[in-house]
């Protein structure tokens, strides 16, 4: 077990003759008790500044951790998300595909459509025109007829 600075003062020492000067040896004494206590004191400081430290560590440690932790799970969410909208931007673009897919489908569906109708439209219009050629020709053949003079030269009674 260690001295204590009361150990230190409490110690007397046996007496011979020619022995040591003692009032030096007990002023010596009070300057290694005065030592001693300053010292204990110090350590004491230092323990509690040394356990005080500790918890600061232990405590940094843990926030440490629990930051470390935090950035894990939020580089995974933000994978997630990014997953996520990889996901989801390629099915928009799938169905944007789709989309310009029949209304290109539809549009061809309709030019065609169009086009056909144009040509019997077409077909119609010579038809039409084949016809009414041939109901003038008719008329005008009706107007060279010969009957048709004969009723200029009719006269009506007055």
């Amino acid at each position: 077990m260690p001295l204590t600075p009361l150990d230190i003062h409490n110690k007397e020492f046996g007496r011979r003759m020619r022995g040591y000067d003692e009032d030096e040896v007990n002023e010596f004494l009070d300057q290694i008790i005065k030592d001693y206590e300053a010292l204990i004191r110090e350590n004491k400081e230092m323990q509690n500044e040394m356990s005080i430290l500790k918890e600061k560590i232990e405590h940094f440690s843990i926030m440490e951790e629990t930051l470390s932790k935090t950035i894990i799970v939020a580089q995974e969410a933000a994978d997630e998300v990014k997953n996520n909208a990889k996901k989801e931007a390629q099915l928009i673009v799938k169905e944007a595909e789709k989309n310009a897919d029949r209304i290109i489908n539809e549009s061809l569906s309709k030019s065609r459509k169009i086009a056909l109708e144009m040509e019997e439209l077409k077909k119609q219009a010579s038809i039409y025109r084949t016809r009414f050629r041939a109901l003038l020709e008719a008329q005008l053949e009706m107007l060279k007829d010969e009957g048709w003079e004969s009723l200029e030269n009719i006269t009506v009674p007055d």
